[in-house]
């Protein structure tokens, strides 16, 4: 997905997890953060804490939404991925992908990955890995003032 892309629709979840939400309901008071994951991830597990911070602190400009996007058919899993985001403090709304409609939407290859939107829907940053969430911050904060 290329810099200035629109947030793609939000159809086509197997199922959703702590609430479904919707590409109208992400647009106009709010940035958008989407980041990947997968429960056979280490470091997606070791940078959740960061993620679920940053979700606390900008909770008022920021919308955060996870996809779960499995990496082997071990990680389709449904009850192990509520167990996995109960476990990781994972409380936002969490898109669980494992036909890959929104993972090939994004054209994303990677876990963890972030990508942050604008009010208006347009991406405005992405990265991968677990590291750099400095990074992230400050382009979080670019595009929230």
């Amino acid at each position: 997905m290329k810099l200035r892309s629109p947030l793609p629709e939000l159809g086509g979840a197997t199922t959703w997890i702590n609430g479904k939400v919707t590409k109208e309901e992400l647009l106009g008071e709010k940035a958008t953060l989407i980041h990947f994951w997968s429960v056979s991830c280490y470091i997606c597990k070791e940078a959740m804490p960061d993620l679920n911070g940053l979700r606390e602190k900008y909770k008022n400009q920021l919308n955060v939404v996870a996809v779960h996007m499995p990496r082997s058919e071990e990680d389709q899993d449904l009850e192990t991925i509520e167990q996995v985001a109960k476990d990781l403090g994972i409380t936002q709304p969490i898109y669980v992908d494992n036909d890959f409609i929104l993972s090939d939407l994004f054209e994303n290859e990677y876990v963890p990955s972030y990508y942050v939107f604008d009010r208006s829907g347009l991406l405005r940053h992405y990265q991968a890995g677990g590291k750099g969430m400095k990074m992230l911050e400050q382009r979080l904060n670019r595009i929230l003032n």
